[in-house]
């Protein structure tokens, strides 16, 4: 796998509402781990369309990995300024992203217009790339659906998942490699 689109929720539909909680520290090692396997395996290109949550995340994780691994970020969001209604923090946290992007391009220009934008997106993600790694429960797939749906729609490609075990296991071995943990 060459290319692989990451997608994952929002920070709302994980209850985390500030910008510094510590469980998106969990979240980005949980993300660095499987992004530095998929890397070693051969992986070139990760996609998002720049989200707020994990696509965020996953790029600033990248911008790290970017120091040690040849790897490449692209942000496609569905049209400009996405983030003109998100919190400061998430702005801010955005225009970084873009600013050390190895690509940027809006797939639309000029302002939201409608859902269909969104929906363009998600093809143009499955079309572009060679897998999907999402951060996702199934029974609770929140915004992801839409673009888990047109993944699976899609014969023979590849969708990866984060799920919350594997986060429960990420904050577990974070835990365990503090030798703090094992004075307890």
């Amino acid at each position: 796998m060459k290319v692989l689109a990451v997608t994952g929720y929002k920070p709302m539909e994980m209850n985390i509402f500030k910008h510094d909680d510590e469980r998106i520290e969990f979240i980005k090692y949980a993300l660095k781990k499987r992004l530095i396997q998929y890397i070693e395996e051969g992986l070139e290109w990760v996609l998002i369309s720049g989200q707020m949550g994990v696509e965020i995340w996953t790029g600033e994780v990248l911008l790290d990995l970017k120091e040690t691994y040849p790897i490449q970020l692209a942000v496609i969001p569905p049209f400009e300024n996405m983030d003109q209604r998100w919190p400061e923090p998430q702005q801010f946290a955005y225009q970084e992203l873009l600013i050390q992007a190895d690509f940027y391009k809006p797939l639309y220009q000029g302002e939201y217009k409608g859902p269909y934008q969104f929906r363009a997106m998600n093809q143009w993600l499955i079309e572009k790339s060679d897998g999907c790694l999402f951060l996702v429960d199934e029974d609770f797939p929140g915004s992801n659906r839409f673009l888990l749906d047109a993944a699976k729609s899609k014969a023979n490609y590849p969708i990866l998942t984060l799920t919350p075990t594997d986060l429960d296991d990420a904050v577990l071995e974070w835990q365990m490699s503090d030798p703090r943990y094992w004075d307890s």
